[in-house]
């Protein structure tokens, strides 16, 4: 084998070998990119079975207060039905009540009626027994003397009879109006009695009434505000479950992609594998690249070095020559989802604007050239744990 020949497989092997380790090295920091994405996932599907499982006790909870919130209302609707018959009881209370004031004023008038009859009676009877205490021997001895006939005296003593017998009947008379006055007394005593008993045990029943009402009602009140409130948790339950749910899709649809990423990734270290790689003298360059690929410099290391700026613009210029990617400098940078200005919008500001500095073209004009100080790696980005690189540069590592 000739020394050109020696020289060429040695180059071709290297190269074969950097772009083994360079895409080795992305298959690692995605299948990282996969394992944080599940185990966000798996954090994620603890918090929904968690909150599933309070929305499952708050479900429960609610409906055993719409239960006792029930067993309530029944028992509102008996207490109702308690309060109309205590409400009758406290009309025919009442009523009972009013009549016994008829019958206590009634009694009253009675009562001194009776006292005025005895107060009758007894100025009678104090006549009757003083008339009888001064008179009664003159009175005898003069019927007895002044008697012509024995039929005479006889008819005075009727008379003399008839006298006792009235003053008797007068005795008798104050004897029963002393007793009706007593029983008046007594009966406006029981009277009275009745009535203060009656008032009591309206009293009570009104007592009963206030009591059923505040008890029942502060019971449905208190549990209607439990309700409203258990029913406010679960709305948010609800809601954070629903939210859960959405970010697991979300996280189901990134590994997804990290998957269909990484087998895209395994797809393309195998055709690194097998590539070829073009002299930069077989690159035709068309009109408007180096305004592009300046550009694209700016908005990925606009800010770094000028090395820095180079080391970018050599990442371009590599997956040109590499026959896996594009052959061409718009189609290696306007390639799917591979740098982020693109699928941001900057780069195509930065082309309205041409906001690409004298140092960016310059760097340009270098790669353009051949020129390049990652050798051949064709990925660059900011520092990652996992990615060991070949290079680092400013803020970016190049593998």
């Amino acid at each position: 084998m000739s020394g050109k020949r020696r020289a060429a497989a040695c180059t071709a092997l290297a190269l074969l070998l950097g772009l083994t380790t360079l895409t080795a090295h992305a298959t690692e920091e995605t299948r990282q990119q996969i394992n944080a994405a599940e185990r966000d996932k798996a954090h994620t599907q603890e918090q929904l079975d968690q909150t599933e499982e309070n929305l499952d006790k708050l479900n429960q909870q609610k409906d055993s207060l719409q239960n006792t919130l029930s067993t309530l209302n029944t028992e509102l609707s008996q207490v109702s039905s308690n309060l109309s018959d205590l409400e009758a009881k406290i009309d025919a209370k009442e009523a009972e009540i009013d009549e016994m004031n008829r019958n206590i004023e009634q009694v009253q008038e009675e009562l001194a009626e009776a006292i005025q009859l005895k107060d009758n009676h007894y100025e009678t009877m104090k006549k009757q027994i003083k008339f009888m205490y001064e008179k009664s021997d003159y009175l005898y001895l003069e019927l007895f003397f002044s008697a012509g006939s024995v039929s005479d005296f006889i008819n005075k003593n009727e008379y003399i009879e008839q006298l006792s017998a009235y003053q008797h009947k007068v005795l008798q008379e104050y004897k029963d109006a002393q007793a009706k006055m007593e029983a008046k007394e007594a009966e406006l005593q029981q009277d009275m009695e009745q009535l203060e008993a009656d008032k009591k045990e309206l009293d009570d029943y009104r007592i009963q009434v206030v009591a059923e009402q505040n008890r029942v009602s502060g019971l449905v009140s208190q549990t209607s505000q439990s309700i409203n409130a258990t029913s406010g948790q679960i709305s948010e339950a609800e809601a954070a479950a629903l939210a859960y749910e959405q970010q697991i899709k979300e996280q189901e649809e990134n590994l997804t992609a990290l998957r269909a990423k990484l087998a895209e990734e395994i797809r393309m270290a195998q055709l690194a594998a097998q590539s070829s790689w073009r002299d930069i003298s077989e690159v035709s360059f068309a009109e408007g690249d180096r305004y592009l690929l300046a550009n694209l410099i700016y908005c990925e290391a606009g800010g770094e070095s000028f090395a820095g700026q180079v080391a970018v613009g050599s990442v371009v210029i590599n997956r040109v020559l590499s026959s896996v990617y594009p052959d061409t400098v718009t189609g290696v940078i306007y390639q799917g989802s591979q740098f982020s200005p693109v699928a941001s919008g900057r780069l195509a500001l930065a082309l309205a604007e041409g906001r690409a500095t004298a140092s960016c073209y310059q760097a340009a004009d270098e790669v353009m050239k051949g020129t390049t100080n990652v050798g051949n790696c064709v990925y660059f980005r900011t520092p990652v744990d996992g990615i060991t690189p070949k290079y680092t540069i400013g803020g970016h590592i190049f593998y």
